[in-house]
């Protein structure tokens, strides 16, 4: 069933992280990542502290209940003082600050007079300070989709995180080598109703921060955060987004989650629900025989299985919130969060998982639960089950209240999980270590000077200028190539066509092979297309090659070595009528049908030393001699 996205008052804006190609934000060192193992650990313990004003975020607040310590892996020549926070952070790095300005000139928002340096505290490890530092860039920008403009309120500068690389039951393991990488983070309003245009508007402003060259390519160098409400439910800022592609199934998603939640809501009051008691029984006995492995494995580990009752909660906690998800996976997503069991069991789901009808009975009996009650229970430590019920319990009572603020992850199908409350306004303060910095009308002249076209009328240059086709101009306009591809044509006067399919699509599919396309250096390709140019090499044999040069072979030893030099008309038409005249019944019974099959034995023949379109037209001249012969 379609939904009326306006009728249910959906909200949606949105946050686009951009990692910036500079060395990093407050020290020298340079912000690439790295693959091979660290050569040094060092391990902490964050805790959190009070704001400015007093308060305590709810958000560090409900990571410090986690316990957890974090170990974090450097290397040397990439990662300083700095970011282990045992020195206080450099000057801004002023060629990221530009970058930002030039971002945020670009979607026509008025960058400040002064910027000034923030801290917003998150103790999830992920900053080794405790905070994170964000400067504000620039207000009141805009953004066009579809005819509508939509507003960008905030521009800021950031650096980015640690990456996290695993999480046992006491540590959590976190890389430097991302922390401190400059951020540009664009937030739009929440001026968008439906699931669709926020997908656009990302594209566009993805497009439009490539189109300054500054900007780093690839898999986790730019993320989305998502902010999510209907009418009668609650912001949702969801994390970490990755694919814009997803971005229309996430929305529908959450918007499914925050029906279902309300439905719960609900239903618990007609039934006349009044909250859960946080009354945790031991119910080890019932399991004294189990046959459930879990539970038996547990117990023989020195656990128990502690137990809470959910009154009138019958039936809800297999309710579905999103696919393959239910509201007994929201419960037990809290419940891992805050006390690291595995798992937890409810009654909705029972008997199963080698749990008797018979243990279901003695756990009613045990928790006084009547029928319309659920029951969650866990087999664990004490303290951890204790803790994973308390988790549980909380929740559910926020389930009576409909849709609780959360900030959630992006999963890779498209739906979410619970990662910690939303922050509150408490998590912002000033960055004592570092001055402000004035943005001087001259340093944005010199910006506004160098601000690079626009993406669509990029495109439509290189269609009418060089005569690429919509889809191909639409791939060169957002390429790290652009350039050299103007220098190409400029200098070596090929075809446009021919160069852009060569950098865009020839480069990556040879590079999927093995082939070290990287080591190519600009000369080669300008002899290359010069070659095509002047008649001494056909552009089929092109990736050929490709693959030599990348092996330090020039381009003309390549075509001596693979034999592609240009054959001569005369030989070439020579050949072709010897095909034709040894092919005569095909032609006699596919007529022109018969140019198909005799183009494959052709370019078979001359394997990259002939031109197709030239053997094409000889073909064809030859067919209408065979017709009047």
């Amino acid at each position: 069933m379609r939904l009326d996205y306006e009728k249910l008052g959906l909200r949606v804006g949105f946050e686009i992280h951009q990692e910036l190609d500079t060395h990093k934000l407050f020290c020298n060192c340079p912000s690439r990542l790295r693959d091979e193992e660290p050569r040094l650990e060092v391990k902490r313990r964050l805790r959190p502290t009070q704001s400015e004003l007093g308060e305590v975020d709810r958000a560090a607040l409900a990571e410090a209940l986690k316990g957890k310590g974090f170990r974090y892996q450097l290397y040397p020549d990439s990662v300083c003082l700095v970011e282990l926070d045992e020195e206080p952070p450099h000057p801004v790095n002023e060629e990221a600050l530009d970058i930002a300005l030039e971002a945020a000139l670009l979607l026509g928002a008025r960058p400040l007079d002064e910027v000034h340096t923030m801290r917003k505290i998150v103790i999830d490890g992920s900053n080794t300070c405790g905070f994170q530092r964000t400067l504000l860039i620039a207000t009141g920008g805009r953004v066009k989709v579809d005819g509508k403009s939509f507003q960008i309120p905030i521009i800021c500068l950031e650096e980015d995180a640690a990456r996290k690389m695993g999480e046992g039951i006491e540590l959590v393991d976190y890389r430097l080598d991302r922390l401190g990488i400059p951020l540009v983070e664009i937030a739009t309003g929440p001026d968008f109703s439906d699931p669709y245009t926020p997908a656009k508007a990302a594209l566009y402003i993805g497009q439009l921060l490539r189109a300054t060259g500054k900007v780093k390519r690839g898999i986790g160098t730019i993320r989305q955060d998502i902010n999510i409400s209907i009418a009668g439910g609650a912001r949702q800022e969801i994390k970490g987004l990755q694919e814009l592609a997803l971005i229309s199934t996430l929305i529908e998603r959450e918007v499914q989650r925050q029906l279902a939640l309300l439905g719960i809501r609900d239903e618990i009051k007609w039934r006349g629900g009044g909250g859960v008691a946080k009354k945790i029984i031991d119910v080890t006995r019932v399991f004294s025989k189990t046959s459930s492995r879990v539970i038996h494995s547990a117990l023989r580990a020195g656990g128990t299985v502690l137990a809470i009752k959910l009154p009138k909660f019958a039936g809800l906690l297999g309710k579905e919130l999103q696919p393959a998800r239910r509201f007994g996976t929201e419960l037990a997503d809290c419940a891992k969060l805050y006390s690291g069991v595995g798992g937890l069991f409810h009654t909705d789901e029972l008997p199963a998982y080698g749990i008797s009808q018979e243990e279901v009975d003695g756990l009613r009996r045990a928790t006084g639960a009547v029928e319309g009650d659920a029951i969650v229970f866990v087999a664990d430590a004490k303290e951890k089950a204790e803790a994973a019920l308390s988790a549980v319990v909380d929740r559910a009572n926020q389930a009576l209240e409909g849709v609780p603020e959360e900030t959630r992850r992006a999963l890779p199908d498209g739906n979410t999980e619970f990662m910690r409350p939303l922050p509150g306004a408490g998590r912002m303060y000033p960055e004592t270590d570092i001055p402000p910095i004035a943005i001087t009308p001259l340093r944005l002249r010199q910006i506004k000077v160098r601000l690079p076209e626009l993406p669509e009328k990029r495109r439509a240059r290189l269609m009418e200028e060089y005569g690429l086709g919509k889809e191909l101009a639409e791939r060169m306009s957002l390429s790290e190539n652009l350039e050299l591809f103007e220098e190409l044509v400029r200098k070596s006067k090929a075809n446009p066509t021919l160069i852009a399919t060569t950098l865009e699509e020839t480069l990556v599919s040879l590079r999927r092979e093995g082939v070290r396309v990287e080591v190519i250096q600009k000369a080669a390709l300008e002899e290359l297309f010069a070659s095509v140019t002047k008649g001494k090499l056909v552009k089929e044999a092109v990736p050929e090659v490709l693959r030599e040069t990348a092996r330090g072979v020039s381009v003309r030893m390549a075509i001596e070595k693979l034999g592609l030099a240009v054959l001569r008309l005369a030989k070439l038409r020579k050949l072709v009528r010897e095909v034709v005249a040894s092919n005569r019944e095909l032609i006699e019974r596919r007529g022109r049908a018969a140019i198909a099959p005799l183009m494959g034995i052709l370019m078979e023949r001359v394997r990259g030393r002939a031109d197709g379109k030239l053997v094409h037209e000889l073909i064809e001249q030859e067919l209408k001699k065979f017709k009047s012969s």
